[in-house]
């Protein structure tokens, strides 16, 4: 091959393979085979690189080709890649014809057994159930994956592999609907919940509900950007979903990430992360719990051997403050943590509101950040995120910022979806820790204790717009007020644009729409924004003031005339 392959090449490869899939089964059951195929391919490709590598290490230091192959079949040889046996390489699997699955959880197997840190992940996958997996379709994913290489070599750069994964990863949650929520938090959120923790170099992350391990990788990324090395970082999490814990394993792989230690198991019941009979403690502590979680293990909480609920354990139908308490108990004493969770976590009564009050109380809430709604996979609720900080400077202590960006969104077919001026406006809020009208407040422990701890984000940082205003002769007669466009936050809306790109100036008082606009849908044409805030608001200036009451009575007056023709027309008088 001579030609590197780009990100949109490997990207449009990939989600081909789920052509092949379809019909079956839901995107749900058909990623993790197209991800375990993928990553056989891989696996094989990357060793027969390094085994390449070997063999020309010791014919340049004098050996045979046949001593520097025979030496090549050494495990020793290869630490910065997985050994694969010869029975497991692409080179076999790609010419099998019968009884596919059988043979290819075979080749799982093997390579499991030569690689410990790969226990469970490939034969976690079973590729041998014929009602879904016939032999034609496995021949058909096998010849589409031996189109391409998949060596580092091959890519235009060294992650590409990586990000590729992370696309197909979002991609299926897309297909897969409300089921996508349990694998795959949207890219935008993750980003903005990693950029306001900001991990540093050295530092121990932990994710207790790791999904496909997106937040960890984002983590690294985060490093990268900043320039500091990624690889000196140590990332830590468990997943309780075998498939998704197995997609979790195979996204650090690819990523390069050989050293994670994600863990499978329930968190709540079985916390995994234990040294010397105590929970391990991080730097960062980062995650998307499953929303108000039922029979997540309120009994065995009340008996925790391990200290994590100081504040109470909340209902047996809502365990969302169950993995924030665990959180919080695996954040050292210089730590942070984030997470996101249902606006209910915030107001709620009863014992939750108990354990809100001994966060508050101890001062670990550092801000609390409304989402939009319709971000997540799976729910259109909208959601917050809770940035609790063991460390607060000495400005911050005692009190919290809540920031509402519940209106800072790009509007999207099936999903909303953060911009980056979205995410930079809440980092920028939350690193100032500034007041912004109608977007957040700073406000101190004292107020909230009075509010009996209630968080609700709208008590404290309200997006509500002023009580509309209206013209009652323009109502009448047409024309749209300049006092009302004049308007404080009128102006806001429309962040200080030139009205006359829709509106001509009729008098002192009032402005009519330009007469090349004769219906509310072409309003749209004459602005020179996407901004849906700016549109909204000539819109509603249309069905306010365009047609007025003195347009109606000529308009009744019109049918009326229409109406009286055909009745003469008809013999009526």
């Amino acid at each position: 091959m001579t030609d590197k392959i780009s990100l949109p090449q490997l990207e449009s490869f990939l989600w081909e393979t789920a052509d092949i899939l379809r019909g079956n089964m839901d995107a749900s059951e058909f990623k993790d085979y197209i991800f375990g195929m993928m990553f056989l391919k891989r696996l094989s490709d990357s060793f027969e690189e390094e085994q390449e590598k070997v063999i020309q290490h010791y014919v340049s230091n004098g050996k045979t080709q046949a001593q520097a192959e025979k030496l090549a079949l050494d495990e020793d040889e290869y630490d910065s890649t997985f050994f694969v046996p010869e029975r497991a390489r692409w080179k076999l699997l790609k010419d099998l014809k019968h009884d596919i699955g059988a043979e290819l959880n075979k080749a799982t197997e093997i390579i499991e057994e030569h690689n410990s840190s790969l226990e469970g992940v490939l034969v976690s996958i079973d590729f041998n159930i014929k009602n879904k997996l016939s032999d034609a379709k496995l021949r058909d994913l096998l010849s589409h994956f031996s189109k391409h290489r998949l060596r580092n070599s091959d890519f235009e750069s060294p992650d590409l592999l990586g990000s590729a994964y992370e696309y197909l990863i979002k991609m299926f949650a897309d297909s897969a609907g409300k089921k996508g929520g349990e694998f795959y938090t949207p890219t935008e959120v993750v980003k903005l919940l990693v950029s306001l923790l900001k991990p540093q170099a050295g530092m121990k992350v932990y994710d207790p509900t790791a999904g496909s391990g997106g937040m960890l990788v984002t983590t690294r990324n985060y490093l990268a950007s900043h320039g500091e090395n990624p690889s000196n970082l140590s990332l830590y999490g468990q997943e309780m979903n075998l498939n998704t814990w197995a997609i979790s394993k195979m996204n650090m792989f690819l990523h390069g990430v050989f050293s994670a230690d994600i863990r499978k198991g329930d968190t709540l019941r079985n916390p995994q992360h234990i040294e010397n009979g105590e929970l391990m403690s991080f730097d960062r502590v980062i995650a998307n719990p499953p929303f108000s979680l039922k029979k997540w293990g309120k009994d065995e909480a009340d008996n925790d051997p391990f200290g994590r609920f100081p504040y109470g354990t909340p209902p047996k139908d809502a365990g969302d403050l169950a993995f924030i308490q665990h959180m919080i108990a695996s954040v050292n004493a210089e730590g942070m943590m984030g997470v996101v969770v249902p606006h209910g976590v915030l107001f709620r009564g009863s014992s939750e509101k108990e354990i809100r009050k001994g966060i508050l109380e101890d001062d670990l809430l550092e801000a609390v950040i409304g989402l939009p709604s319709g971000l997540f996979y799976g729910t259109g609720i909208p959601a917050a995120l809770l940035i609790i900080n063991k460390n607060k400077s000495e400005e911050r202590k005692n009190k919290v910022i809540f920031i509402n960006g519940e209106l800072e969104f790009q509007e999207g077919k099936n999903q909303n979806r953060l911009r980056e001026e979205d995410i930079n406006k809440i980092l920028d809020t939350f690193d100032n820790y500034e007041e912004l009208k109608r977007f957040s407040s700073v406000i101190g422990i004292e107020e909230i204790r009075e509010n009996d701890h209630n968080l609700n984000i709208r008590r404290y940082a309200d997006t509500s717009p002023p009580p509309e205003t209206f013209d009652v002769k323009a109502i009448l007669g047409g024309g749209i007020p300049v006092a009302e466009v004049q308007e404080e936050y009128i102006q806001e809306t429309l962040n200080g644009m030139d009205v006359s790109v829709v509106f001509d100036r009729r008098d002192d008082e009032y402005y009519e729409f330009k007469s090349e606009i004769q219906t509310k849908e072409q309003i749209r044409d004459f602005l020179e924004t996407d901004e849906q805030q700016v549109i909204a608001q000539f819109e509603k200036w249309w069905d306010k003031y365009r047609v007025s009451l003195h347009d109606l009575d000529t308009e009744v007056k019109k049918s009326e005339e229409v109406m009286w023709g055909y009745l003469k027309e008809l013999g009526y008088e």
